[in-house]
C-alpha cells in the first residue's frame, strides 16, 4: 500500500512560478510510475502529466506543455511539479497517483485515471489574474 502526499499548492500571481511535491511511502517508489492530475468543481479530473519510474521519460498534457516539468527523486521518495507561467485557468486540486501495472511507459495510457492505483489527498492551486 502506497500512501501519497502532496504539498506546495498556494496562491499564486499569474506569470509567477510554484513547485509542487508528492511524498510516498509504504511502498518501493521506484517502481511506480507517477503522474500529476487536477481538478475542478463540476468538472472530470484532467491529466496533467506523467514520469516513468526512473524518470528517464516524461509526457504531458497540451495545457502544461512548456510550463510545467514533472520530476523525480527515487532516493526521496519525491515526484515534483514545476510551474512557471501558471495562468487563471490553471487553478485546480492537484492530486499525485503511482500505478505499477505496466512495465513499458505509453502515453497511451499514462493519461488516464483509470490506471492509477494509488491517489494522494491533493494540493490547492490558485492563480490570480
Amino acid at each position: 500500500q502506497v500512501q501519497l502526499v502532496e504539498s506546495g499548492g498556494e496562491l499564486v500571481e499569474a506569470g509567477g512560478s510554484l513547485r509542487l511535491s508528492c511524498a510516498a511511502s509504504g511502498g518501493t517508489f521506484s517502481s511506480y510510475a507517477m503522474g500529476w492530475f487536477r481538478q475542478t468543481p463540476g468538472k472530470e479530473r484532467e491529466f496533467v502529466a506523467a514520469i516513468s519510474r526512473s524518470g528517464g521519460a516524461t509526457y504531458y498534457a497540451d495545457s502544461g506543455k512548456g510550463r510545467f516539468t514533472i520530476s523525480r527523486d527515487n532516493a526521496k521518495n519525491t515526484v515534483y511539479l514545476q510551474m512557471n507561467s501558471p495562468k487563471p485557468e490553471d487553478t485546480a486540486v492537484y492530486y499525485c497517483a503511482a500505478t505499477a501495472r505496466r512495465q513499458y511507459f505509453s502515453s497511451t495510457y499514462i493519461s488516464q485515471p483509470l490506471e492509477y492505483d494509488y491517489w494522494g489527498q491533493g494540493t490547492q492551486v490558485t492563480v490570480s489574474s
